[in-house]
């Protein structure tokens, strides 16, 4: 057996913020000093190594002399502690009301998993797999939310099965709390999102015969100059934390695995400290 040196390239006050809230977390659980398998800090590293990379869990865990068990334990209350941080929608809206911002972009996405078993009937009637997403041609599931203009994300939702419509979503997971605020923070959203109601602008569909007048288009092209940068938000987390490129674990997890890398890209895009 061989082994091999690799850097993690995240910064020092980000991994000082990972230790100083899993010890928080150890004191308020009464963990006694030195009966861990790891210090704060080297669970801090060992937990965004995983984010970061996304490795093997058992060879992560050997890596820093634990074993496969133990890595997942450390791994899952680290991924507990972080998602606790993340912001509620009530918390992302009020933020954005008071730092001023004209709209926000409202987007779902897919995150890819391993098949579940979950079944449910469709509305044909028929048992189909809860998880799969026949958009995707996956299993996955289906995450909500919420980025600022310049695409940084402010909020995202629990998960929801990948057989979920994004507007049905939207409906369940967003619009209900966010109501009170779309008529001075509108959404942005594309067509997916079409009939979401009031303070929901999304582009209006070609009919099927004829075209759209030119002001139409106009406005169609404005929303979408508008939105794609906001789009920039589940890329920023996907490309740089890479655990949530395909969740290898329970797809119910992925709820809290994408609130733990939101809390992630905001401390390092300095909006919490």
């Amino acid at each position: 057996m061989l082994s091999y040196r690799v850097t993690l390239d995240v910064p020092f006050p980000l991994v000082l913020f990972v230790s100083k809230l899993l010890l928080q977390h150890r004191r308020e659980i009464g963990t006694r000093k030195n009966t861990r398998a790891l210090s704060c800090w080297q669970q801090a590293i060992f937990v965004l190594a995983w984010f970061r990379d996304r490795p093997d869990i058992r060879r992560l865990g050997q890596g820093s002399g634990i074993s496969q068990a133990t890595a997942y334990r450390y791994k899952d209350e680290a991924v507990e502690v972080l998602a606790a941080e993340a912001p509620t929608l009530r918390e992302a809206l009020d933020r954005a009301v008071e730092q001023g911002f004209p709209y926000l972009i409202l987007d779902g996405t897919l995150i890819s998993s391993d098949r579940c078993a979950d079944k449910k009937t469709s509305k044909k009637g028929k048992e189909i797999d809860k998880w799969y997403s026949g958009k995707a041609h996956e299993p996955a599931g289906n995450v909500q939310a919420l980025a600022a203009p310049g695409g940084v994300p402010l909020w995202v939702s629990g998960v929801l099965p990948g057989s979920t419509h994004d507007l049905t979503a939207a409906r369940e997971l967003v619009l209900p709390a966010a109501r009170p605020y779309l008529g001075k923070l509108p959404f942005l959203a594309d067509s997916g999102y079409e009939g979401a109601g009031a303070g929901v602008h999304v582009p209006v569909k070609k009919p099927r015969r004829g075209e759209l007048d030119i002001n139409t288009k106009t406005r169609n092209a404005l929303l979408r100059s508008l939105r794609y940068q906001g789009e920039r938000g589940f890329a920023l987390m996907s490309q740089r934390w890479r655990a949530i490129q395909h969740v290898s674990l329970s797809p119910t997890t992925i709820g809290d695995i994408v609130k733990s890398a939101l809390v992630l890209t905001q401390f390092e895009h300095k909006m919490i400290s």
